[in-house]
């Protein structure tokens, strides 16, 4: 557009994807037209203001258009899609002009306005902020989540700061966000304009600065700096890791529909979309380094399963690093079945076999006769040396430490990694958010899936003695010395020096019932039949410690009881939980405690029976953090930045912080 002091009206359109993806030439050329549409097209008068001198437009009128064109209100503007106020000035950067404007009132007139001197960016810098724009929208989507906020909840507004949410309020049948502010100042946005709030996730009570004031921009302002400087550190941190360049991936299409056919269940859409990110991050010649965040039974092995085979076809080795040998075996065991009509060599590494099958495997996968290997720790053996490994699946990625996971990327440097996560760990959550990882959510559940009912009580017998005798009836009656043909119980009790107390407690409390212990002091070939015993329904009831934690799949066993659930940490307690669930059965999960709860105990609990509905893992893992604190996450440096704006905002920022940095070039 041209200098606007030499036009009479000026256009300011909205941050949308239609307008990002159009050049600053083409609203000069449809300047008219675009001012024709505003007058009898809903989108145009949605989405543009016309700025014209003389006329009367109040000015808190366009203070809340800029806010719902979607432009973020900073205490001085630099960028395209910001815009600042002081008195009867407003300053704006539309996204559709080369430069920012001032814009000047006499009441509630506007008076003139004017182009503030500043760069003029060549089409390619132009092109690339709007890409940054496009990326800030999709960031502000993400952050944006508001599902299950409850009246009293903190909420943070990206132009006004923390508020208390006061609930969802009409006014003339139009429903409003309301937000509370210090001195009973309120606040309402219109439900559908949520892409500026985000739930308040800190470490302690924010405060809450008057509606307005210039507090909560000179916060933001302070908050900017500290997370562009940890996003300097953290991308000199990476580029010092920067992976080397490999030859992209191509689909074998005959081999992955056969695959695809001994799937027995209809894909989600977002196993679809899972498999997608993979494919296009696979395609591309640049390592990937992806988490698939999704809830336990959503399909993630599926998905981690397809990519390895895809790594196979493209000659590379793909290895499966799990926490524990039940889950191998359980893989292994799935996994032959599955690939036992393809041309893919398949092996498993573990405790479970001898020295000599070892050596042998040992030596298929030094000399590339294995294509896909499942293993636990014993992968990060020294004496395990692979061909050509180009693919790494991390299942459960936080059992596994840092070092453990960069061990294989010493290997070969230009190693795909994918990590599988139902509650990832609240570093790698923080990561993926701030655009250093890239993450796939798989948060529709299966068809037929129905949420787990979750019950927290204190312990008492009459409720362990119902909750087994329930899950026993269901289906028939079941007999307590041969096969069950009702359903099926884990009991949890951490303590293997009392485990075998407890067992011939619950044998006297429910006579009826048979009963087996599992834990990790076992011999692995003996835990491994017991899991089997279990699975084949050889009896009722599998008495266990956290050893039952990880990737366990028994659709019969409908019901859980933990006997001392306050010394599980809540992403633990889910996993847990989702150890049952895992079909179109009701299933029931009881959380037990003995004595009086801490504070934190009670924290954690509540936000387990608050995440009762299904796909609530991703959730868990920021509730995590919220409880734990900030301690080990982001350091105590960071940890005060969080508290002034909170977490989802913070993690907003770092992410359009990077984003900006890996395009600096452009703003220089």
């Amino acid at each position: 557009m041209a200098d606007p002091s030499n036009v009479e009206k000026l256009l300011i359109v909205s941050l949308t994807p239609y307008f990002l993806e159009k050049g600053n030439v083409w609203f000069q050329e449809n300047f008219e037209k675009i001012l024709r549409a505003q007058k009898t097209q809903a989108f145009f008068q949605d989405n543009v203001v016309s700025i014209e001198v003389g006329a009367e437009l109040g000015l808190s009128q366009l203070l809340r258009k800029l806010d719902e064109l979607g432009y973020e209100k900073v205490f001085r503007i630099s960028e395209p899609g910001e815009f600042a106020h002081r008195g009867g000035i407003v300053e704006v950067f539309p996204i559709n002009m080369n430069t920012p404007v001032q814009i000047e009132f006499k009441g509630n007139t506007i008076e003139y306005f004017h182009a503030i001197a500043g760069k003029n960016y060549t089409d390619e810098e132009e092109r690339k902020i709007k890409d940054l724009l496009k990326k800030r929208l999709k960031s502000q989507k993400l952050f944006s989540d508001l599902h299950g906020l409850k009246s009293g909840d903190y909420i943070v507004h990206l132009d006004h700061g923390v508020a208390l949410f006061g609930g969802i309020e009409s006014i003339q049948s139009q429903q409003y966000y309301a937000l509370e502010y210090a001195a009973r100042d309120k606040l309402f946005v219109p439900i559908g304009l949520e892409r500026k709030l985000s739930r308040y996730v800190g470490f302690s009570e924010p405060h809450i600065p008057r509606l307005g004031s210039l507090t909560w921009q000179k916060t933001k302002k302070k908050a900017k700096e500290e997370i562009e400087k940890l996003a300097k550190e953290l991308l000199e941190l990476y580029a010092k890791r920067e992976i080397s360049l490999r030859p992209p991936y191509e689909a074998e299409e005959e081999i992955e529909q056969k695959l695809k056919e001994t799937f027995p269940y209809e894909e989600t859409p977002d196993q679809m979309q899972a498999l997608e990110d993979i494919y296009k991050d696979l395609a591309a010649p640049e390592p990937m380094d992806r988490i698939v965040c999704g809830d336990v039974g959503f399909g993630k092995t599926e998905v981690a399963l397809r990519s390895m085979v895809r790594a196979a076809h493209n000659g590379y080795q793909a290895a499966l690093l799990a926490p524990t040998t039940i889950l191998v075996d359980q893989h292994y065991k799935n996994f032959e079945s599955r690939l036992k009509n393809l041309p893919i060599r398949l092996a498993a590494l573990s405790r479970l076999q001898s020295k000599k099958e070892q050596t042998k495997i040992l030596r298929e996968i030094r000399e590339g006769h294995v294509d896909i290997v499942v293993g636990t720790h014993r992968l990060l053996s020294n004496d395990v040396n692979f061909k050509n490994l180009g693919l790494l699946v991390i299942d459960d990625e936080q059992r596994f430490g840092v070092k453990q996971k960069e061990k294989f990327k010493e290997m070969r440097n230009s190693l795909d990694v994918l990590s599988l996560s139902a509650t990832p760990i609240p570093r790698t959550l923080y990561m993926a958010l701030s655009s250093l990882k890239k993450i796939s959510s798989i948060q529709t559940p299966p068809e037929g899936r129905l949420p787990v009912q979750t019950t927290i009580a204190k312990r008492n017998e009459n409720i362990v003695k119902e909750a087994i005798q329930k899950e026993l009836a269901r289906g028939g009656p079941a007999s307590p010395k041969t096969a069950s043909r009702g359903g099926q119980v884990y009991y949890l009790h951490n303590r293997v020096g009392t485990i075998e107390q407890v067992k011939k407690y619950l044998e006297k409390l429910v006579p009826e019932a048979s009963f087996a212990i599992a834990h990790g002091r076992m011999r692995e070939s003996q835990l491994i039949k017991v899991i089997e015993d279990f699975r084949n329904k050889n009896f009722d009831v599998l008495l266990a410690t956290t050893i039952i934690e990880n990737g366990l799949d028994m659709a019969n066993v409908s019901t859980i009881i933990v006997d001392d659930a306050p010394k599980l940490g809540l992403s633990q307690a889910y996993q847990i939980k989702g150890r049952v669930g895992r079909s179109n059965i009701q299933s029931y999960a009881y959380f037990l405690y003995g004595g009086r709860l801490g504070e934190k105990a009670k924290l954690r609990l509540r936000a387990l029976k608050e995440a009762e509905e299904l796909g609530s893992g991703y959730k868990i893992a920021l509730r995590d953090l919220e409880i734990r604190g900030a301690g080990n996450i982001l350091g105590k440096e960071q940890a005060g930045t969080v508290n002034t704006v909170g977490l989802n905002l913070y993690c907003q920022m770092l992410s359009e912080s990077v984003e900006k940095l890996k395009t600096s070039s452009v703003l220089d």
